[in-house]
């Protein structure tokens, strides 16, 4: 009996710091063009910040570093991306330590991803600078962080979370994790 190839999986890439605040200005539209060129399939776009749905048999640091690549040589700046397997996206809410803020400040939540692994300390080495009832745990590949008092006000900022990672973190609040995997809920 022959099997079955095996299909490619579907992707998420997360790209920080587009469109925000009237910077690094990138067209969704444009986002799912350049996917496309690069010979990914059914290319979607969740939300203007730079969440990109696809299906490509590659492995997630190959398709981060293509598409740095290819946006830097069409925009003419750095966009740090970090691609995960939808499949791990889902596992990694299921597996949210904080799941009550998931309902009661789902703008609050945020879910963080690295192409560097997380050290097994971020959270002990975070929580000097978490203020407020600000809550942080890392679980597998994701940390979490309870942004109770709000995200302005917080002392866990993006530079702090890369220098303890020792890479570009990027960060997604629950109702924009939602979205995401909304946006794909047919698959």
């Amino acid at each position: 009996m022959a099997t079955r190839p095996k299909s490619p999986p579907r992707l998420v890439a997360l790209l920080r710091g587009i469109n925000v605040g009237g910077k690094h200005k990138l067209p969704m539209e444009e986002l799912r063009r350049i996917a496309t060129q690069l010979g990914w399939r059914d290319a979607a776009t969740v939300i203007q910040t730079g969440n990109l749905l696809f299906t490509a048999d590659v492995d997630e640091l190959a398709a981060a570093k293509t598409l740095e690549r290819a946006l830097a040589e069409e925009f003419g700046f750095a966009v740090p991306v970090v691609v995960r397997r939808l499949d791990a996206l889902r596992r990694d809410l299921a597996e949210c330590p904080f799941a009550e803020a998931r309902t009661e400040r789902p703008s609050l939540l945020h879910a963080g991803w690295s192409r560097a692994k997380l050290p097994k300390t971020l959270a002990a080495d975070l929580a000097p600078y978490a203020k407020g009832g600000e809550r942080i745990a890392v679980v597998g590949h994701c940390v979490w962080i309870d942004f109770v008092g709000g995200v302005a006000r917080s002392k866990v900022t993006s530079a702090v979370l890369d220098r303890l990672v020792e890479g570009t973190v990027t960060l997604r609040n629950s109702k924009t994790f939602a979205a995401i995997l909304a946006g794909d809920a047919g698959e």
